[in-house]
């Protein structure tokens, strides 16, 4: 909801008098964007001003800020627990707000619940950019300095994006290691893949023709892989000059890729292709680490927003994969499925999303990709429901429900209620797909000519190779396909429940009423159709009594499970290890780990088996792969960050750091960290950075954390029958266990130490 505040009429002067200055407000955001008064060239940043950047816009790239009454954020020391009042000045020029004065906005000291402010001066004037800062008071009426001066620039009416979001950023790197082969061509390594582009200064003594290749991988030590296919390889002739000159090597476009519709790369970029090597043949003169660039293109990242260790070598580094894939698959601005089709798709999406949360506190991305998925839907059933889990993640981890406002309507379409039947649940084959139903949903034939709705469970659906790790071919886990789906009204049962949250946030109380009764109702059809009535496990569909992983990991993962049912449902999805997907996995590790079940999630994630994370490192690959391994899908891509589940499931899971209200007000620290000896974890929210670090020995489990300032926590310590006496901050608690947790509620900004001994 927009925020409601009051004006009060005190001066500045008189709030000191109340006691000592506290640190002044830092990382101010306008439209959740950190960097609004930033300008680059092609990606790279510069120190031109963003007025003069304004002035020349085909020249420069910069933020344009589309919300005619942008949203302010920012953060606070941990000394002003809870801000309780601000004071904004929106200015259209430094000089005046240095002075402290406001020509467009001076707020006067306003009481706010949070580090949220929604922009009520004058009109701003499209074309202009604007200057603000503030400062905030704490609960005892203690004042802050001012922030530093922010800038943005906003832009002019008729954009075609809903959202302000940022340019693409660049980073130039030289190779790790260049080798001279005995057949005179070099071979160069860049130590990870990136989508890049390569650039070369080279000394000539002729004016030739060289050859340039590019690989993801290699076929053996120092021999790069030269089959063309979705494991990218390249290569391309370069005309070189006598004396020492640059070169730009240019990528062709992908004909086939471009004809299905995919996201394109901006003008200001141009086209980049995925490689981590480089082989350089018939040049004559000498290659060295200064003769070679790549330029790689990524979605502006923070590497310091979140790091991890623990005792376990084999997480260490399959988080590292797992974060570096989110940076390097974001290099068209939006979600994408990798580089074989460039093109967003629901379920990477989310995952995506979660991803991405969890390691740079960065939500534009997220929101610009959620509004084209809107329009430009993919045919899975489920896939159109995630649209709802999307729009969800968007308000909890931001506090912002302008996504929810705008796309409330069409929300209502992709929960897919005209497929509901007699039973209350959704079929895609029980009941037509009428072509109104579909174009309300945005459907249209694809480049197949298929058109219309198909359950999907998991994917690849089919495969021949099935091995030790697995029964069935495919990714289902051998699911039975019917006419009423269990994995489809699972996520159709959780959206009915968000839709009800959503109904709320934005005070639609009878359809907030609506959707809370329909989700009974699909709670209670879903236990008569789809639960075994004599072993308490789900059933793939309502005609058949096949049970595969993916119905009881999705019931389990969406609470319709009935607590009686959950140690047989568990106790089947151990038996068949990991029978679903790299996508699938986020899933079952959600649903593990809200069971309690954190030993078994660990093993998951650190097995080595080829059905593993880290089987994708020992392939070689350094970006989370499509499918786990070339077995189970030959056309599989090396640069899928719908493989990196880990990212997310790390931060919110096994260390447990998850908001519980919108916008990170509140946030639940909860480590379930299995059979590990400690672990430690730096991760950002919108409010700023908070750390766990966890330790345990014979004589103590200890906890260390760190809470932003605006934020509250509730920190839940695993019970330990060994261990019963818990103290907070070196003070004694009485507090008993409640599910397998001690639970300490409202615990403010700062360092906070638990102890169980």
């Amino acid at each position: 909801m927009r925020s409601v505040f009051f004006i009060l009429t005190l001066s500045i002067g008189q709030y000191a008098a109340h006691g000592q200055v506290l640190p002044a407000p830092y990382r101010l955001r306008c439209e959740l964007l950190l960097h609004t008064g930033r300008v680059s060239s092609r990606g790279m940043e510069v120190k031109e001003s963003l007025a003069k950047a304004t002035e020349q816009k085909d020249k420069w790239q910069f933020v344009n800020i589309i919300a005619p009454q942008p949203v302010f954020n920012w953060e606070t020391d941990p000394a002003i627990k809870q801000p309780a009042a601000c004071h904004i000045l929106v200015a259209s020029s430094q000089q005046l707000l240095d002075k402290d004065q406001a020509d467009y906005w001076d707020s006067g000291k306003m009481l706010v619940s949070s580090g949220r402010i929604v922009y009520a001066g004058k009109p701003l004037l499209p074309g202009k950019i604007y200057y603000w800062k503030l400062q905030c008071w704490d609960g005892t009426n203690r004042p802050s300095a001012y922030s530093s001066n922010a800038s943005f620039y906003q832009t002019v009416p008729g954009s075609a994006e809903t959202f302000s979001h940022y340019p693409l950023a660049a980073e130039l790197q030289k190779p790790g290691s260049v080798i001279k082969k005995a057949d005179g061509s070099y071979f160069l390594d860049f130590g990870k893949d990136a989508f890049a582009q390569l650039q070369l200064n080279l000394n000539s003594d002729r004016t030739d023709s060289i050859w340039i290749e590019a690989a993801e991988a290699l076929e053996s030590p120092g021999n790069i892989r030269r089959m063309p296919g979705n494991i990218r390889y390249i290569k391309r002739a370069l005309f070189i000059k006598k004396g020492t000159h640059d070169y730009t090597v240019d990528w062709p476009a992908d004909a086939k890729r471009n004809s299905r519709n995919p996201i394109l790369m901006p003008d200001y970029i141009g086209e980049v292709f995925p490689f981590r090597y480089v082989v350089i043949s018939n040049f004559t003169g000498k290659i060295n680490k200064g003769s070679v660039e790549r330029k790689i293109i990524f979605y502006p990242f923070d590497n310091t927003a979140a790091a991890f260790s623990s005792s376990d070598t084999v997480l260490n580094k399959v988080w590292d994969l797992c974060k570096y894939s989110i940076k390097a698959t974001s290099f068209t601005g939006n979600y994408v499925d990798g580089d074989r089709e460039r093109v967003p798709y629901e379920a990477d999406a989310l995952i995506n999303q979660l991803s991405h949360y969890s390691v740079d506190a960065e939500y534009s991305m997220a929101r610009r990709s959620m509004v084209y998925l809107l329009f430009h839907p993919t045919w899975p059933t489920e896939w159109s429901l995630q649209n709802i889990l999307l729009a969800w993640n968007d308000y909890l981890y931001t506090g912002d429900d302008a996504f929810l406002r705008k796309y409330y309507a069409e929300l209502q379409k992709k929960l897919l209620m005209p497929l509901a039947g007699p039973n209350g649940l959704i079929s895609t084959r029980a009941k037509k797909q009428e072509d109104a139903f579909l174009e309300s949903i945005h459907m249209v034939k694809d480049f197949d000519g298929k058109h219309g709705l198909k359950d999907n469970v998991d994917w690849p659906q089919t495969g021949n190779y099935i091995g030790s790790e697995k029964e069935y071919g495919g990714e289902t886990d051998g699911f039975v396909y019917t006419d009423y789906n269990a994995v489809i009204n699972a996520y159709y049962y959780r959206c009915l429940q968000l839709m009800q949250k959503i109904s709320t946030v934005l005070d639609k109380k009878e359809e907030a009423a609506f959707y809370e009764q329909k989700a009974k109702e699909v709670y209670a059809s879903f236990q008569f159709v789809f639960r075994d009535k004599q072993s308490g496990l789900i059933k793939d569909g309502d005609t058949t009594l096949h049970t595969s992983l993916h119905a009881n990991m999705f019931a389990l993962a969406f609470g319709l499970v009935p607590a009686a049912d959950a140690g047989p449902v568990i106790k089947f999805i151990k038996t068949r290890k990991m029978a679903c997907s790299v996508y699938g996995a986020q899933f079952l590790l959600d649903a593990l780990y809200d069971a309690g079940e954190a030993n078994y999630a660990l093993e998951l994630l650190t097995a080595t088996t080829r059905r593993s994370w880290y089987n994708m490192l020992r392939t070689g690959s350094t970006i989370t792969m499509e499918a786990w391994d070339k077995l189970y899908k030959p056309n599989l891509d090396l640069n899928h960050a719908w493989g990196a589940a880990p990212a997310n499931i790390i931060v919110r899971k096994l260390m447990g750091v998850e908001p519980l209200t919108p916008g990170a007000e509140t946030i639940r620290i909860k480590p379930q960290l299995g059979n590990l000896r400690f672990a430690s974890l730096r991760t950002t929210t919108l409010k700023g950075v908070v750390l766990v670090s966890c330790k345990r020995n014979a004589d103590a489990d200890r906890m260390e954390v760190s809470i932003p300032g605006g934020s509250s926590a509730e920190i839940c310590m695993a019970y330990n029958p060994g261990k019963t006496h818990l103290s907070v901050d070196g003070k004694p608690v009485s507090i008993r266990p409640y599910n397998g947790f001690y639970t300490i509620k409202k615990i403010l900004p700062g360092k906070h130490v638990f102890t169980l001994q």
